[in-house]
């Protein structure tokens, strides 16, 4: 299976054996409405693929992947990492650094990664090398995760791991997929996202009301969003567009009302598919560690 290059919030590659069996096998235009990292996306068989995300960083990223060819891309992420004297262990390992792998790069890294990110703020121009510089950073960082502040600047600290094997094995196989499949990449609150003839799939699965996470921070993701998602899939319903949606129904003492109210509303609509939720998924913040969600896949046929 294709793996995301990005550690995004709330990415399903870990569930997708369990999701992608309950998907139908004669998917023409699949929109992965809430596209995020792209697991989903990327391991559908579908004619042509629709990924759209809100978050117009990301998608400016695949479309830089997309539209550059790979060799080309790789280099300009080596030049990044040389130039900013980031760690490189598959040339040079950890010892080279006075880290261990158990402990991780960190130390070594923050001064550097703290230039890249101090260079890559203010930066002006929204060029590939832009979107190379954030890709790079979002590698170095903590978790490797995403998260910009409110005026608008990459502010995570340095993490514990570099531009390893692993991580350009899942950059090099991403981009072979996306350059060698029907894809398109849209920015659109999925509000806007208009549905027509050619689309016969969506899958959602939106930021999750109820769990605690970058996404939904500030209002990100609240009840009225939650609301208007659940019409606008009712619509889609009605106009014989086959979707799936995936969502927690309960969680760390909390549960998810609208969904839930939704749901039995329409019990002879949608069919509602439990999902194993107890890998411990770590990029959901949690004090419980041990406790299960309620993850849920919900199908309207």
């Amino acid at each position: 299976m294709i793996e995301s290059p990005l550690n995004y919030t709330g990415g399903k590659y870990r569930l997708l054996p369990q999701i992608l069996p309950h998907f139908p096998n004669d998917i023409n235009r699949f929109v992965d409405i809430f596209c995020g990292g792209c697991n989903v996306g990327c391991n559908v068989e579908a004619d042509n693929i629709v990924f759209n995300d809100n978050n117009t960083m990301i998608i400016s990223l695949f479309n830089v992947l997309r539209d550059n060819p790979k060799d080309e891309t790789l280099l300009a992420i080596e030049r990044i990492i040389k130039k900013y004297k980031l760690s490189n262990v598959n040339k040079n390992g950890y010892e080279f650094y006075s880290c261990k792998s158990g402990e991780g790069l960190a130390d070594y890294n923050r001064p550097y990664f703290n230039q890249l990110r101090d260079d890559f703020n203010k930066r002006k121009r929204k060029d590939r090398y832009y979107y190379y510089m954030f890709y790079v950073l979002v590698v170095y960082a903590f978790n490797n995760q995403i998260r910009f502040n409110s005026k608008g600047e990459y502010n995570l600290p340095v993490g514990k791991r570099d531009f390893n094997n692993q991580m350009r094995r899942k950059l090099t196989e991403f981009i072979d997929y996306i350059q060698n499949h029907e894809v398109l990449f849209t920015n659109l609150d999925f509000r806007r996202f208009e549905l027509n003839e050619n689309t016969d799939f969506i899958y959602a699965d939106p930021p999750y009301l109820i769990t605690c996470a970058s996404y939904n921070e500030n209002d990100g993701w609240n009840e009225t969003m939650e609301r208007d998602l659940l019409e606008y899939l009712d619509q889609a319903s009605d106009n014989g567009i086959r979707f799936a949606l995936s969502n927690v129904l309960r969680s760390k003492g909390k549960e998810n009302r609208i969904l839930i109210d939704w749901i039995n509303a329409n019990v002879h609509r949608y069919r509602v598919i439990e999902l194993d939720y107890g890998y411990g998924n770590s990029n959901y913040h949690t004090k419980d560690k041990t406790s299960k969600s309620e993850e849920v896949l919900i199908v309207n046929y």
